[in-house]
């Protein structure tokens, strides 16, 4: 095997995976059985098996007061020496849960996602938050429309911190066994290829043109790219992860050099945390073995609370050494008629008549009201696939959620 220095993990020179395994995965699920049980969410959920695989470097466990008022504040964790996190990790429950709990206490954590325990927690801190000045710093919003501050408003009541055992990836080892990735698993593939500087592309959508243009930039000046896709849950409207899966194949396997490209997912749900979470995702790519992250237009966006590019301005404001993955960034992206192909606003003299912008909104809401798509839009293989996924939803509710979710409605 063909040996290469990878970059390191966030703030650690090794991974830290909370999973257990073998005798001692037997042992802490049969004493799991016996323990009081912390019903968890979704996020919470998708949270936990990051921090069993990795993902999550160098966390032990979900934050306690300290490291969520300073992470909101300052995108420092005060337990770890001020190390750079941009989002909060955190675990919440009612009053009369927390209320029955002792410090000190080992819990069961059950997933109702998921329908089984899936981590044990030793609390070590039960605490309330102010739940408008997370928002406002991470999401620079409290408003009630924005989906990840619903997220957070709908938190119970209590948080409990403390470190955990993971005891369960739920369902995605099985149900996304082609495409579901461990950091060590992304780590030994680019050390097999020997890559040095891997671009990670973050996605939630299918791949259109600008995507593939910004993937075949990125891989002019790195080794090779990770394109690195969400299957955990989603808003309403968003694509779903297998549809999404065959997409993104097809257009690799027909579009991109053989070898040049790896595909993975990671089981999170979607902050839609602009900014913030562009940082997030930059953090735990760097736990992946990325070196470097595309953020392009409105990454990790929702609606008109960011700016177009905010996720890319984002990085300047940090401090020296904060993170290790760099972004690439990349201007507005778009099909020129005159140029006869993608160009971004760099590269493009022409106007914006001869321009036709790309996005995963503008996709969805042609297909959704069964208009022709231009072959500028999407390849056809691409177009087939969400094609044959969009004449499939004859279930009225369904069609309504998708035109909602893309501002038809």
């Amino acid at each position: 095997m063909a040996l290469t220095k990878l970059i390191s993990p966030h703030g650690s020179q090794d991974l830290i995976e909370l999973i257990l395994k073998g005798k001692q995965l037997d042992e802490e699920r049969k004493k799991a059985e016996g323990l009081k049980k912390i019903y968890i969410s979704s996020r919470e959920s998708g949270d936990l098996i990051m921090l069993g695989i990795g993902g999550f470097t160098p966390l032990t466990g979900f934050m306690g007061y300290e490291d969520w008022k300073s992470v909101c504040s300052d995108m420092k964790l005060s337990s770890l020496k001020g190390l750079f996190w941009p989002i909060p990790i955190t675990l919440s429950t009612d009053r009369e849960s927390a209320d029955s709990i002792a410090i000190g206490e080992e819990v069961a954590l059950y997933s109702n996602e998921y329908g089984e325990i899936i981590a044990t927690m030793k609390v070590g801190e039960k605490y309330r938050i102010d739940k408008e000045f997370e928002c406002n710093n991470v999401f620079l919003t409290a408003y009630m429309e924005h989906p990840g501050v619903r997220m957070v408003m709908e938190q119970k009541e209590i948080n409990l911190a403390g470190p955990v055992k993971v005891l369960s990836e739920g369902p995605f080892p099985t149900e996304f066994a082609n495409i579901y990735q461990r950091p060590s698993e992304s780590r030994k593939i680019f050390l097999d290829r020997s890559w040095k500087t891997i671009a990670a592309l973050q996605l939630r959508n299918p791949m259109h043109r600008s995507h593939e243009y910004l993937s075949k930039i990125a891989l002019e000046v790195s080794d090779g790219l990770y394109i690195h896709q969400l299957i955990g849950r989603l808003k309403p409207g968003d694509i779903p992860a297998d549809v999404r899966v065959d997409c993104i194949n097809a257009l690799v396997d027909n579009y991109f050099v053989k070898g040049s490209v790896i595909t993975g997912g990671y089981p999170l749900d979607m902050r839609y945390a602009g900014p913030r979470e562009g940082l997030l995702h930059a953090l735990f790519r760097q736990n992946y073995g990325c070196s470097h992250i595309i953020i392009g237009r409105d990454h990790a966006g929702v609606g008109n609370y960011y700016g177009p590019f905010d996720a890319q301005d984002i990085f300047d404001e940090l401090w020296d050494g904060a993170i290790l993955c760099r972004p690439l960034r990349i201007d507005w992206t778009f099909y020129c008629r005159k140029c006869e192909g993608m160009a971004s606003m760099k590269t493009c003299p022409h106007t914006k008549e001869s321009r036709l912008l790309l996005s995963g909104t503008m996709l969805r809401k042609s297909l959704t009201e069964g208009n022709e798509i231009p072959p500028e839009f999407s390849r056809p293989e691409v177009l087939e696939i969400l094609s044959k996924y969009y004449s499939g939803l004859t279930d009225k509710t369904e069609i309504k959620l998708n035109r909602a979710a893309i501002g038809l409605l």
